[in-house]
Formats: structure tokens, C-alpha cells, sequence
């Protein structure tokens, strides 16, 4: 035999006969232990992870669902909101129309029983001489009551030569007239008022056919 053989098989009984200690056994037992559970904890966290991704998007759901609710709550109340302020506005405009009215109507009653004052200050004054100093009072008190009423809002109804109107005069005679036209005022019997806009007295006139 060769040296080189005898030496090869003496490393080879050497090895052979090198006793395995017990720490080193535990030490790999540990080692085989650790990369054992080191694995589980990695498949663990493995099927964790979509768990846990469906759990946050589930709250996440969620919590838009409830969002969505309340916007829908607020959209709701905003709109009754704005419905009832409509209302109350088309109220308060409604109580004011009539609060008008209702001033326009009274005020309107009043003047019409002042008319026929109005009327005998008229008819007195036609009777009266030009020169007499208690007609010329008189006259001067007809003045200041019909500057009040014009203040207030009374107007007379322009008749004589005006085209008939019957929103504002009152036929009570017709005449045949070809000089003054057809359908023509040409006399007046009794005056007629307005009071803002509103006909208080229709004028009682003669109209030419």
C-alpha cells in the first residue's frame, strides 16, 4: 500500500471515531426548532393579511354607508328648511297684501261718505254771489278740503270731452250730437273720484251717440 492511501484511510478512522457531543445535538435541534417556527409565524402572517385587508374594507364601507345617511338627513331637513322659509315669506307677503287692502277698502268707505259734502260745498257755491264775503269763505274751506283729499290720494275723474269709459263713468242719458262724436262725453252731472286707482264714484255723464 502506498503512502498516500495509508494516510487518507487514518483521516477517514479519525473521523469515523470523533464522538458527536450532546450539546452539539441540542444546538441543532434548537437551530431546526427555530427555522420551524419562524416558518409557521410566516404562513400565519400570510393568511392574516387578507383577513385583516377585508376587515379594513369592510370599515371603511361602513363608515360611507353611514355617511351617505347623514348627507341624505341633511339634504332632507335642509329642504324642509327651505320649504318652510318659502312659505312663511308667500304668508308674510299675503297678510301684507291684505293689511293693504283692507287700509285701501276702509279709507276708500270714508271718502265715499265725504263725497256728498263735497257735493253741497258745490252746489252752494254755484248759488252764491261772486262778491259776498261769507261765500268767499266758504270757498276758501272747499279749497282746503279738496287740497286734503287730493293730498290723501283723491282724484276727479276727468269727464267732459273724454271718450267713454265705462270703468270710470256712468251713462245716464245718450244725446245726438254729430259736432261732438261718437261715443264722446259732452256733459257731466255728477263728479266722479279715484282713490289710488280705485274708483270710489263713477262719474254720471250725457254721452253723444
Amino acid at each position: 500500500m502506498s503512502e498516500e492511501n495509508k494516510n487518507t484511510s487514518e483521516v477517514q478512522e479519525e473521523i469515523n471515531e470523533t464522538p458527536v457531543t450532546e450539546e452539539e445535538t441540542e444546538t441543532d435541534t434548537e437551530m431546526a426548532q427555530e427555522e420551524t417556527e419562524n416558518t409557521e409565524e410566516t404562513d400565519a402572517s400570510t393568511e392574516e393579511q387578507p383577513a385583516e385587508g377585508k376587515t379594513k374594507t369592510s370599515f371603511f364601507g361602513k363608515k360611507k354607508k353611514e355617511k351617505d345617511k347623514k348627507d341624505q338627513q341633511i339634504e332632507e331637513l335642509t329642504d324642509r328648511l327651505k320649504r318652510n322659509m318659502a312659505e312663511f315669506d308667500n304668508f308674510r307677503k299675503r297678510t301684507e297684501k291684505e293689511k293693504a287692502s283692507m287700509y285701501i277698502i276702509g279709507a276708500r268707505e270714508i271718502v265715499e261718505k265725504i263725497l256728498p259734502v263735497v257735493d253741497n260745498f258745490e252746489r252752494g257755491l254755484a248759488q252764491a254771489p261772486e262778491e259776498d264775503a261769507f261765500a268767499e269763505g266758504i270757498r276758501m274751506i272747499y279749497k282746503q278740503l279738496m287740497t286734503t283729499l287730493e293730498e290723501l290720494g283723491v282724484k276727479q275723474i276727468e269727464a267732459v270731452g273724454k271718450e267713454f269709459d265705462p270703468d270710470f263713468h256712468n251713462a245716464v242719458m245718450h244725446v245726438e250730437d254729430e259736432e261732438a262724436g261718437e261715443n264722446i262725453v259732452v256733459e257731466e252731472f255728477q263728479k266722479g273720484y279715484t282713490y289710488k286707482d280705485f274708483v270710489v264714484r263713477h262719474s254720471m255723464v250725457k254721452v253723444a251717440n
